[in-house]
């Protein structure tokens, strides 16, 4: 269960989420992942206790650091910066999100890392780009990805204010993007020999995820209209609320093809002929009626009862609005394989997966996020029998 990356050295120097969930991910898939923590280690420790959490609990730091070693290294010492000169010199791969300017201070930037280790594959995750003005603005991703992209625009109805991203969605999106790039970087390094830097930004994964409106806007200059619950040009293609107060989605992307399997499910088939609602364009127009009288229907059952004449129909796509709850309970997440089991003194613990598997070469979580410093000595051993 070692994974397709058994063999790679990664040394990384990551701090909070992006930079870690790259080389977190590469770990996973098998990789041996040296995370270089300064003596008050990584900020992302800090996570548990941000959260409130007792007993040293950190999840999100788990998550992210799982089957990495760590090693404390000074690097504004001559002594610290030398012994991880000397870790990349001898890696594959060297993974930071940490500024380009204070890179360059320590002379870990990449034309003074590819001159000591030319096969290096240097993955660099930015908040704005490797050049430009703001190269070296400091940035989250609720910054950078979230709001500067246009997502939270996007995302918000006229006159209200903008919604609050989820911890790490950017840092891990892009963390995903930098994984795949460094996988792409070795694959060239095998036919030609030589290594190069890989990079990607916050911001570039934030327009990339609005791609679509992005594009659109780009290329015709027009907008796409933000959809509004009461009034989408295809009710099919909207959220409703059962009995229970448990909200579903309906989603008839394709207008024609889905409305009769929606009218049978709802007990209207007369609505197929009706004039109102006979053609697509006629639910447009008179979608806030349609829509009303969809949420007074869907409001006489509870969402299970629906789920049952729902999934009657084939040509009906739906899905439940789930809750954190309600992912832990259900049974496709788990036969999708949505956890794994990570060892942990002795036992094991559920964690999140990371989201591909490969079935020639299955990987398996080695162990918990290490402690800050654990692998030091281990570390500096190997080092010295090079």
């Amino acid at each position: 269960m070692a994974g397709p990356l058994e063999g790679i050295r990664v040394v990384e120097l990551g701090v909070w989420v992006a930079g870690p969930a790259a080389g977190g991910i590469l770990a996973d898939w098998g990789a041996d992942v040296v995370k270089i923590e300064p003596p008050t280690g990584d900020p992302g420790r800090l996570f548990g206790r941000m959260l409130g959490l007792d007993d040293d609990a950190n999840p999100p730091f788990e998550m992210d650091n799982r089957s990495k070693r760590s090693i404390v290294l000074d690097l504004t010492t001559d002594g610290g910066l030398a012994t991880a000169r000397q870790l990349i010199s001898g890696a594959d791969v060297f993974i930071t999100n940490v500024r380009p300017d204070a890179l360059g201070r320590l002379d870990l930037d990449y034309p003074n890392v590819a001159a000591l280790n030319p096969g290096l594959v240097y993955g660099l995750i930015t908040g704005y780009g490797e050049t430009g003005p703001e190269t070296n603005r400091p940035a989250y991703d609720v910054a950078a990805f979230w709001a500067r992209s246009g997502i939270a625009d996007l995302l918000t109805r006229p006159g209200d204010s903008p919604p609050f991203q989820r911890g790490g969605m950017g840092d891990h999106m892009t963390g995903m993007a930098l994984a795949a790039a460094i996988n792409a970087a070795l694959v060239a390094r095998a036919r030609t020999g030589e290594g190069q830097l890989v990079t990607t930004s916050l911001y570039r994964q934030g327009t990339y995820a609005v791609s679509f409106d992005l594009n659109t806007f780009l290329l015709t200059g027009r907008p796409i209209a933000i959809g509004q619950r009461e009034s989408m040009f295809n009710p099919c293609m909207n959220n409703y609320l059962a009995a229970d107060g448990k909200r579903f989605w309906i989603v008839g992307l394709e207008a024609d093809r889905h409305w009769p399997s929606l009218c049978r499910a709802v007990g209207h088939p007369e609505w197929l002929t009706e004039s109102r609602f006979a053609t697509a364009r006629d639910r447009a127009i008179n979608s806030r009626e349609l829509i009303a009288t969809l949420d007074a229907i869907f409001a006489t059952r509870t969402l299970t009862e629906w789920a049952e004449a729902f999934d009657a129909e084939p040509e009906l796509f739906w899905s439940p609005v789930n809750s954190m709850e309600d992912v832990l309970g259900d049974e496709q997440f788990h036969a999708a394989g949505g956890l794994v089991d990570v060892p942990d003194d002795g036992g094991s613990l559920p964690m999140v997966a990371t989201p591909a598997d490969f079935h020639g070469t299955p990987w398996a979580p080695r162990w918990a996020a290490p402690k800050l410093g654990e692998h030091t000595e281990e570390i500096l051993a190997e080092l010295q029998q090079r």
